[in-house]
């Protein structure tokens, strides 16, 4: 019995992920990752690190992240408390989507998760108080790799579905995209 359910999305190699729930009485069993499914979905890595966010107020963005290569991730990102809006922007030169965006509503309810492809930044927009997420990277956090978009940026034109309400520093200070942004080969 598979435990994931997968849907392709607009941009090439995004994915939802659907979990299944095993419940009964006690409550339920939901897988958050397993190799082996995966891989039906583009998964083509060991997990190299899970990290766990938690964003105490509505309305707050994180993000848009991502890492250069040779250290381009692909990320899984299932919501586990509360609902978030989860959007992934292919940056990856040459695509046909390039400087797309796609989002996604995933909350505990729902039980969707987003897998994002390497060459793809990611963030999101908290929709209630006090959610977490976890995500699941194919690459270690590398510190001279790490890039990131402005959330804000016109050029993008991410449409949050709530009020801007908190950003952290790092985060707003991410430039604006000009005409000299080519995208990142993998």
């Amino acid at each position: 019995m598979s435990c994931f359910s997968f849907t392709a999305l607009p941009i090439k190699g995004l994915c939802r992920v659907q979990r299944e729930h095993i419940g009964d009485s006690r409550g339920f069993l939901s897988r958050l990752f397993c190799v082996d499914e995966l891989r039906a979905a583009g998964w083509e890595h060991p997990v190299a690190q899970i990290n766990h966010t938690y964003t105490a107020r509505r309305g707050t963005v994180r993000g848009m992240h991502f890492q250069h290569p040779p250290h381009a991730e692909m990320k899984l990102v299932s919501c586990v408390r509360g609902e978030v809006w989860d959007v992934a922007i292919d940056l990856r030169a040459g695509s046909p989507t390039f400087l797309h965006w796609y989002a996604e509503h995933l909350s505990e309810e729902n039980g969707s998760a987003l897998l994002i492809p390497e060459g793809c930044a990611h963030g999101f927009q908290s929709l209630t108080d006090d959610a977490e997420l976890i995500y699941c990277h194919s690459m270690a956090y590398a510190p001279q790799a790490e890039g990131g978009l402005n959330p804000l940026d016109g050029r993008l034109g991410v449409s949050w579905p709530l009020e801007v309400v908190e950003m952290s520093a790092r985060d707003s200070a991410h430039p604006m995209l000009d005409s000299q942004f080519k995208g990142l080969t993998l």
